[in-house]
């Protein structure tokens, strides 16, 4: 299930970009290329359908991504946690003093 969120995750927010990127701030955008008078959708139209599939898809976007956050396995990141707990447990403290050799070792002459 959650595998299917992700992609539908990564589905909107293509389509979310690529619906924005369309626009125009200034009122433009892909209203501007069709001017012609014979068009069956106006200028107005079609702001307002980019206006509300941008709202749309990011609602849904929204709604994935809470969907996916609630189906995350987390029996698997106990077993990581566990892991990183028993590294930390077994981790030499750098503060320790080393106990260093107090005798030199004999040189070994090599003939």
């Amino acid at each position: 299930m959650y595998v299917l969120l992700t992609v539908f995750i990564f589905i909107a927010a293509i389509l979310l970009i690529l619906i924005v990127l369309v626009q125009n701030s200034k009122g433009g955008g892909l209203a501007s290329n069709f001017s012609s008078s014979n068009q069956i959708m106006g200028v107005r139209k079609t702001t307002d359908f980019l206006e509300k599939a941008t709202w749309t898809i990011a609602l849904a976007l929204l709604v994935f991504s809470i969907g996916a956050s609630l189906t995350i396995n987390r029996d698997a990141g106990d077993a990581n946690k566990s892991a990183i707990e028993e590294q930390i447990q077994n981790a030499v403290d750098p503060g320790a003093i080393q106990n260093f050799p107090t005798t030199v070792p004999e040189k070994k002459e090599n003939k």
